[in-house]
């Protein structure tokens, strides 16, 4: 659609801070730290992503640093357990890493982070090659859209297209990101269409449709 970012290299972040699968317990801390990241790519070759190495991977040292789990806990955390035990990004790392595509929409890289309960995603060529990392923030980008380019996508890609003849014009208004539509149609089977397509514009919070009826209006069939 006009103007919108639709898909996850219009919002990636392109600069990316990664690690190879012998970086050093601290090394991975102190990295996440400088960069204020919550997670590290790892790779390998060339750049080929491999795993990724978050903080939930690392807080298991701290949780049983000083404890000495009883039999079930050993069964049931054995994962954790090792990661406490664990010296480098190789031990860490979650694997096979949880990617996203370049060309995958925003609404696929967000269902994947809500689905694989992750904060960011690395971005990868077909190839598994790093290109950038997506962020919940990224995806929230969309909503710092200002209403005027709303309305103009609005009124370019919907009405234009569902309504090129109304019987009045209909007048679009967005404010906070929240579009209203208002106006008399000729066909109001169209308005739930309007609004799903309205809804599917990036950086839209709500739709209102106030879309009537020119017969209802005149009494007219």
């Amino acid at each position: 659609m006009h103007g919108s970012p639709h898909i996850v290299s219009d919002v990636m972040t392109h600069t990316v801070v990664a690690v190879g699968r012998d970086a050093p317990f601290k090394d991975i801390v102190n990295l996440m730290g400088e960069w204020k990241v919550s997670a590290l790519p790892v790779l390998e070759g060339e750049g080929r992503v491999i795993g990724v190495v978050s903080e939930a991977d690392l807080l298991p040292k701290e949780e049983f640093r000083d404890s000495d789990p009883d039999r079930f806990t050993q069964r049931a955390r054995l994962t954790d357990l090792a990661k406490a035990g664990a010296l480098t990004a190789r031990e860490l790392m979650s694997t096979p890493a949880v990617t996203v595509h370049p060309d995958a929409t925003l609404a696929e890289a967000a269902r994947t982070m809500a689905q694989r309960k992750v904060k960011r995603l690395p971005v990868v060529n077909e190839q598994g090659m790093l290109e950038g990392v997506v962020s919940r923030g990224d995806l929230l980008k969309v909503f710092l859209r200002t209403d005027d380019d709303i309305a103009e996508e609005v009124r370019h890609e919907v009405v234009a297209e569902l309504f090129p003849a109304p019987v009045e014009p209909i007048e679009v208004k967005v404010s906070h990101g929240v579009v209203t539509l208002t106006g008399r149609i000729r066909d109001t089977s169209m308005v739930p269409v309007a609004a799903r397509l309205v809804r599917a514009i990036e950086g839209v919070v709500d739709v209102e449709c106030h879309l009537t009826s020119a017969s209802a209006l005149t009494g007219t069939r």
